[in-house]
């Protein structure tokens, strides 16, 4: 057998593997060995699974991933969530679609204090769906709108995507954490919008509820959100004035996430073992992803599959919009059956020598990836996303309806990454002025 034959036939038996609902990281960690075994021998393809595991993992920048994990956590089990949602819905209530509009909005909020889009999308799915459904708001907006919602905690910082892509490519993790800003701004205000402009043209979708809630009350809930801004100043400010490193940075905020919570009289036994239980759950299944990913892309790598694409990508791509393209193509296909993290340690050495050929920058490009993995999210058969937001609301709501609401609001994720693409200013302007 060649080793393209066995490349190739590895990925298929990975597919089948994710088809069959084996775990990404176990299904990415056989393929790799099968491949590698039938390639090298099984000396080599059984020392691939310590050698190259403990390689990636042993690198001190991935303890910012725990970090940021343990402070989101304890942002939500503190209930910040809830007061997030709850303040937003007082003073976006009388907006078209506000309810669906507030869910979006403070899920930007919540952005700034987990780092996870699947963790987002979860805990918006428990707190915001029933109150959507209970004002009549069409199922499909208002679990597609939780969906879309969870990207943004891939851009806003804390962003566990940018963490690993910055290790990856070795590129300036606090660059590339800022740099998620404005692309994060940009997507929730897009989705907002878009969500006002649907019901203006379908009220029914989003019946008119105003909240009756009194001035002094939405102060009052205002104020009760502190915690928010506090974590947000001392992580992004702390970043951006180069006071603390992206590594640091994890730290940083889960101890101001912990302060907060006793300061506000939230903490609780409770909400501490679920909180660090949280973490550790969490934790695992991205680092297992990571440890299959990386294994699965050098067993591509000695496959000659990667080499086979990249030619064939450097002889068609004429032009850096042609390559851009490529990759958007490339990404999208691969996004409906690979995970987040997954997906970019496969495909990032495939695309990482076209960089310096086309004078691309790395932060700027980091941005796009981040956007494609997260569309990716949104799309099935493997949208992590649309299962974790059907799972949060049970039987309510039908699988195929959560898909069918998300798929209204991709074109607008294509139209950001186009806007992305033509303008990387909007990415690099940020990152460009730290200090």
């Amino acid at each position: 057998m060649t080793p393209t034959f066995v490349g190739i036939a590895s990925t298929v038996l990975l597919l089948v593997l994710i088809a069959l609902r084996v775990h990404i990281g176990i299904a990415l960690s056989v393929a790799a060995v099968a491949g590698t075994v039938v390639l090298r021998g099984w000396t080599p393809g059984l020392s691939l699974l310590g050698v190259s595991t403990f390689d990636f993992v042993s690198s001190w920048s991935l303890t910012a991933i725990p970090m940021f994990v343990l402070m989101g956590a304890l942002a939500h089990h503190s209930g910040l969530t809830n007061t997030l949602f709850a303040t937003a819905k007082a003073w976006l209530s009388f907006l078209p679609g506000g309810l669906a509009i507030a869910t979006n909005i403070s899920s930007a909020g919540f952005a700034a204090a987990s780092g996870s889009s699947v963790a987002m999308a979860g805990a918006m799915s428990r707190v915001a769906v029933p109150e959507m459904l209970r004002a009549k708001y069409d199922p499909g907006l208002a679990t597609g709108i939780v969906a879309v919602s969870g990207t943004l905690g891939a851009f806003i910082p804390p962003s566990i995507p940018f963490i690993i892509y910055g290790i990856f490519m070795e590129a300036s993790i606090g660059k590339l954490l800022i740099a998620g800003i404005v692309p994060g701004l940009i997507t929730m205000f897009a989705h907002s919008l878009y969500v006002m402009l649907r019901v203006k043209l379908k009220p029914a979708l989003a019946p008119r509820a105003v909240v009756q809630v009194s001035r002094a009350e939405k102060w009052r809930l205002l104020l009760q959100s502190w915690p928010l801004p506090l974590i947000v100043l001392g992580v992004i400010g702390g970043l951006y004035t180069g006071a603390i490193s992206a590594t640091e940075a994890g730290a940083f905020g889960a101890v101001i996430a912990l302060l907060a919570a006793i300061l506000n009289r939230t903490l609780t036994w409770d909400s501490i073992k679920g909180a660090l239980f949280e973490t550790v759950t969490i934790s695992a299944a991205i680092f297992l992803i990571a440890m299959g990913a990386v294994m699965f892309a050098q067993m591509l790598s000695l496959s000659g599959i990667p080499g086979a694409i990249g030619r064939a990508m450097t002889g068609n791509a004429s032009s850096v919009w042609t390559f851009l393209l490529c990759v958007t193509l490339f990404y999208l296909i691969l996004g409906m059956f690979l995970d987040a993290i997954g997906l970019m340690l496969v495909t990032l050495p495939i695309v990482q020598p076209f960089l310096g050929v086309f004078g691309i920058d790395v932060i700027w490009f980091g941005v796009l990836v981040v956007k494609l993995v997260e569309i990716g999210l949104l799309t099935p058969p493997i949208g992590l996303n649309l299962f974790v937001v059907n799972a949060a609301v049970g039987k309510t709501v039908p699988f195929s309806t959560v898909v069918k609401g998300t798929a209204q609001f991709l074109w607008v994720e294509l139209l950001i990454l186009f806007i992305l693409m033509l303008f990387p200013a909007l990415s690099l302007f940020l990152p460009d002025r730290m200090g």
